[in-house]
């Protein structure tokens, strides 16, 4: 399922030093990329951390849908549309931003290797500064894997407990993020970039050896 046209953020050159951890909600990105900065002596950026301040700092003529998202009641984002319009419009999902996230790495020191690590880095977008394909990997979350993230976390209810219906809620969220990671699917093959599925079948251990293999980190 392609995804709708993204903006065209300022991409500039390459940037060699950065390693891109994507993939869907839910599918162990964050525990990942912890795990490798500690052991490989990378500097972790978190763009999930970093939502609140791009949610400050974006071009409103550039970010349509963030900017219409914020003005819409949680019934509206999460009750009121289908979850593949919730797919399409949502903004994050849309590219929106990632200008910012670029910002941000190209303010970090070059000599240190980065690891970047999030839903908002769309292959698409990432395959524009990427200094090889080996510098990528996106984590696809099966649904099941995905529901038992989200309840150990305790956060499965967040959103839908804000609604006037959280059960209706939930499911959308759920089919939203399960067609977004059919599109990161479609993405990845599009541009020859390398997938992962996470299903439960490896330990923790065993899926951080693995995406340290595909990364080439050694040590």
């Amino acid at each position: 399922m392609p995804g709708p046209k993204p903006p065209h953020p300022a991409t500039g050159p390459p940037l060699p030093h950065v390693y891109w951890l994507g993939g869907g909600s839910g599918g162990a990105k964050s525990t990942v990329a912890r795990r490798l900065a500690r052991a490989h002596g990378l500097t972790l950026y978190d763009t999930d951390g970093t939502m609140a301040d791009h949610g400050q700092r974006y071009d409103r003529a550039a970010c349509r849908r963030l900017e219409a998202f914020k003005h819409m009641t949680m019934d509206e984002r999460w009750l009121l549309r289908d979850p593949a319009t919730m797919l399409t419009t949502f903004h994050w999902f849309a590219g929106e931003g990632f200008d910012l996230i670029l910002e941000d790495l190209r303010a970090l020191p070059p000599d240190t290797p980065v690891i970047a690590e999030g839903f908002r880095l769309l292959p698409a977008l990432t395959a524009r500064v990427m200094a090889s394909p080996r510098h990528g990997l996106w984590l696809l979350p099966t649904p099941t894997f995905r529901k038992k993230a989200f309840t150990a976390r305790g956060t499965l209810w967040d959103i839908p407990n804000r609604t006037s219906d959280p059960p209706a809620a939930l499911e959308n969220l759920l089919q939203r993020d399960a067609l977004f990671i059919h599109r990161l699917q479609h993405e990845t093959q599009a541009h020859g970039l390398a997938t992962l599925t996470v299903d439960g079948q490896r330990s923790e251990d065993e899926l951080v050896r693995a995406v340290a293999a595909h990364f080439g980190l050694t040590g």
